[in-house]
């Protein structure tokens, strides 16, 4: 059989809608070809060299689908019998594990856990029928991810060539309350245009998710550098000769870091340990510097990058109403950070107006469910 992905090397990168244009750029510079954005993502053309190299470079996109079949789906019936044709031999044995993970939206199957069931039941019963033993189900950590989406009446089944999202680094040992997702601060940094020459310094720390990945553009460090199995794997084309070349060419490319060039606080000494000891997975030699400290009191700066997600409602470490704390942080930046440009997310966009400063610029920024705003700031 020949599937949708291999008649024109097509694919589909799942990333969220406010940083599309920063994807699309990335993209780009990676290698992709036809280029062209979708709701909830961007459709995209690679050969196998580049769809490697993108699973593995990429900052910003959180998973990476390729297509199997395309089919007009107007019954649970039909998707059970069109799912049945696909030889899953290709990509499953029965001592194996796979999840299916479905959306449906206007279309006669109603329900997502449904088609997701039916899809399940399609391969379990086609891989049982020619082995007389079935694959089992993991949500968690299954050796093949496959996404099934109907829109419209209109179904896709694909194998999601990342194995699941491309956001767990494999950095996060531990975290704080409320973290912030790697794909996001990895957003923020790009949004703030930072080039890896001026200090970049993270106050409010908490998990140490900006610090790290600050630590991995500046290096030049492949995000995937910690990722054991990639989904592409299980593709019937799949090139593992190919792939050894683009890991020892993403490996040769990563360049020292800077001493002093990135640093973070928290008030929070439990914070500071954790961020700490995350950055240390990578940051072997040490040079990213976190220390406690109240991000009220930094040290004077200029020409540095302060950027920052301050607490929102959790981790605060005070008892003040968090309107005197965003006015306070406004004041300090005021008074010590002049000749600085700063990036701030707010979880709560109410909290802009407290700061007191007007933003240079403003993007709007989801983190999970919340319903953020990025905005940056020249301090001069």
């Amino acid at each position: 059989m020949v599937y949708e992905y291999q008649k024109n090397n097509r694919y589909f990168a799942q990333v969220a809608d406010e940083i599309k244009d920063l994807a699309e750029a990335e993209l780009q510079s990676l290698g992709a070809m036809s280029i062209k954005p979708a709701h909830r993502g961007i459709y995209f053309n690679a050969v196998p060299r580049v769809l490697y190299h993108i699973n593995y470079q990429t900052h910003l996109i959180n998973r990476i689908l390729a297509p199997l079949l395309f089919f007009d789906c107007h019954s649970d019936k039909y998707l059970y019998k069109r799912a049945s044709e696909i030889p899953w031999e290709d990509f499953l044995t029965p001592a194996q594990t796979f999840a299916v993970f479905a959306t449906v939206s206007d279309s006669h199957i109603k329900h997502s856990k449904f088609a997701a069931l039916r899809l399940k039941d399609a391969v379990v019963d086609h891989i049982r029928d020619r082995t007389g033993d079935r694959p089992s189900i993991d949500t968690r950590n299954p050796d093949l991810w496959l996404n099934l989406h109907i829109w419209n009446n209109r179904a896709t089944i694909s194998l999601d060539t990342s194995g699941g999202s491309l956001h767990r680094r494999g950095y996060r040992l531990n975290a704080v309350d409320a973290p912030m997702m790697e794909t996001l601060a990895a957003a923020i940094i790009k949004s703030a245009r930072w080039d890896s020459r001026i200090p970049i310094h993270d106050p409010f720390c908490g998990s140490g998710t900006l610090l790290c990945e600050s630590y991995l553009y500046a290096s030049n460090s492949p995000p995937g550098i910690l990722r054991d199995i990639y989904g592409f794997e299980k593709l019937p084309d799949y090139e593992p000769a190919l792939w050894d070349v683009v890991k020892e060419e993403g490996l040769k490319n990563i360049r020292p870091v800077p001493a002093n060039l990135i640093s973070g606080g928290d008030i929070d000494p439990r914070a500071v340990e954790i961020a700490r000891e995350n950055s240390a997975v990578f940051d072997k030699e040490g040079i990213i510097k976190i220390n406690r400290r109240d991000a009220l009191k930094l040290d004077p700066a200029k020409e540095v990058l302060i950027v920052c997600n301050p607490p929102y409602g959790i981790r605060s470490g005070r008892d003040e109403d968090l309107h005197t704390l965003f006015k306070q942080f406004g004041d300090a930046l005021k008074q010590r950070c002049k000749g600085s440009n700063v990036c701030i997310y707010f979880g709560n966009r109410d909290h802009l107006e407290s700061l007191g400063l007007r933003p240079k610029w403003k993007k709007p920024l989801s983190n999970g469910g919340l319903d953020g705003l990025l905005a940056g700031f020249n301090l001069f």
